[in-house]
């Protein structure tokens, strides 16, 4: 327990430091993504090689178009990867590693603006790189120094502030993060309509003066624990399992009793094209578990509460 919270500090230390090493070429360096007309390539070597490929998929998903250049494969024939528009970061603790050395030269041949992020600013590519992000650590975690930890921690760090910086520029939404993340609970909350999951329901509905046992018989045919109470085409009740339990504590006939009896009125609605996850909280705030769906006064279906529970969103 000792050595794992001196790591974490150790490291969150390294992160505090990153603040004071801000200066005018990070904000350049974002002016720069944001204004290019390509995409951002980001390469490096080892570690830092792992570090740029979480990045590239932080900007992906977040709406600045990135790939990843390793810089091992660069030198063998996938330079011809990068376009004369796009910019490149390049990720490198020290800044000073043979590939790194010989790919400077190369990445900066067309003109293409390039970004380092590095631990030391007197290195090749602090050097030669158009803006230097420093990402200085007085030491790794590792308690021989020798293995990246705090070093790569930092260097995520000031990956993840671009990306921020950049969303925050290109007004970046939840309905843009939706597009590119359709897939899993997340995509789901951020993509589905009540439409989406009412599609394959049945669509239990009676008249006012449908009969309480045919009532019975719609409800539990349709499934859904509740029917709709429908006249002249527009709701006008809604009758739940619930309805007919009281119903039949409180009677010991219901061979006279219709739907208009024991239906409520007014009944809770929400429209198709809401949000799911929207819909999930008009559930929670009434405590109830259907929602009739209605557009236009035109009866839909029904929004049950298990329909959201099975697509994963909570």
């Amino acid at each position: 327990m000792a050595i794992a919270k001196k790591t974490i500090l150790s490291e969150s230390e390294a992160i505090i430091k990153l603040i004071d090493y801000l200066d005018d070429n990070f904000s350049k360096a974002v002016e720069i993504i944001f204004q290019s007309k390509g995409r951002l390539v980001v390469t490096g070597i080892g570690k830092s090689a792992i570090i740029g490929q979480k990045m590239v998929a932080t900007f992906n998903s977040t709406g600045t178009p990135s790939m990843f250049l390793h810089a091992a494969e660069a030198i063998h024939g996938d330079l011809g990867m990068i376009q004369k528009d796009d910019v490149i970061i390049c990720i490198s603790k020290s800044g000073n590693s043979p590939e790194i050395k010989a790919l400077i030269p190369l990445l900066k041949r067309d003109g293409n603006p390039l970004i380092g992020i590095s631990g030391n600013s007197s290195s090749a590519l602090a050097k030669g790189s158009d803006y230097t992000l420093n990402t200085t650590v007085d030491a790794e975690a590792c308690p021989i120094n020798l293995a990246p930890t705090n070093s790569t921690t930092a260097q995520l760090v000031m990956g993840d502030a671009l990306a921020i910086c950049l969303m925050e520029m290109r007004d970046f939404k939840a309905e843009d993060f939706a597009k590119y993340h359709p897939g899993g609970a997340l995509g789901k909350k951020l993509l589905l309509r009540v439409k989406d999951l009412i599609e394959h329901n049945q669509k239990p509905i009676v008249n006012p003066d449908t009969l309480v046992k045919k009532v019975i018989f719609e409800i539990s045919e349709k499934r859904l624990g509740v029917t709709a109470v429908v006249e002249n085409n527009e709701v006008v009740g809604i009758i739940t399992d619930g309805d007919i339990r009281r119903m039949l504590n409180d009677r010991d006939t219901f061979t006279d009793l219709t739907a208009k009896d024991i239906m409520t009125k007014n009944p809770k609605s929400i429209s198709s094209e809401t949000m799911a996850i929207d819909a999930l909280q008009v559930l929670e705030n009434h405590s109830i578990t259907q929602l009739i769906v209605i557009d236009n006064k035109e009866y839909k279906g029904v929004l049950h509460l298990h329909d959201i529970l099975k697509e994963g969103i909570l």
